[in-house]
């Protein structure tokens, strides 16, 4: 790990304890979606560093009622959910990427699965939301679709994107490769 992503990654608790972070307060009345970008390569050391700081928020501040919802996690269980976990790994075996990803399409609409995500995490009577596991996901979720659509379910309630690759406070660029759709509705965590 960088010295750099090791400092970055050192100013995170100090960011969502603040009671800026935790009212959504300062923010033009804007949304509290915060986006905290690293390098694709330190996938493995922001994973553990996340465990890490949910470990240590459930002990020093007991009082904040957190969740981390993983995205492959959440979209295995969804898909489980619907009995379609075997047919989607058959179909992407026998026809391909392509198919699949058009077969997915609609029952993986953010109108579907955002709701989905928010009541199966209970993401409501959270006070803080990390969200991980977004490259995991690609490309059957995007970035900017998901926090479109988290917008309007959790409005105000603070939530944490993990981002492998680059926020420039309007683009997003997974992986440092694949350029996304705008989104300036998020703040950078640490710059």
């Amino acid at each position: 790990m960088t010295q750099q992503l090791q400092n970055r990654l050192n100013e995170i608790p100090d960011k969502i304890l603040a009671d800026e972070f935790l009212k959504s307060q300062g923010l033009g009345n804007e949304i509290g979606f915060w986006i905290f970008d690293y390098a694709p390569e330190a996938e493995l050391e922001v994973r553990e560093y996340v465990t890490f700081l949910e470990s240590m928020l459930h002990k020093k501040h007991a009082h904040l009622n957190v969740v981390n919802i993983n995205l492959l996690q959440s979209l295995v269980a969804y898909l489980g959910d619907r009995n379609m976990v075997e047919k989607a790994l058959q179909m992407q075996v026998q026809k391909g990427d392509e198919v699949l990803l058009k077969a997915l399409k609609g029952p993986l609409h953010m109108d579907k699965f955002a709701p989905y995500l928010v009541n199966s995490s209970r993401a409501e009577e959270r006070d803080i939301i990390f969200i991980t596991g977004i490259g995991s996901v690609w490309p059957l979720l995007r970035a900017h679709n998901l926090l479109s659509s988290l917008h309007s379910l959790l409005g105000h309630k603070p939530v944490v994107l993990f981002y492998p690759g680059y926020y420039d406070g309007q683009t997003m660029s997974l992986f440092g490769k694949i350029s996304g759709n705008n989104y300036y509705r998020a703040f950078k965590l640490v710059p």
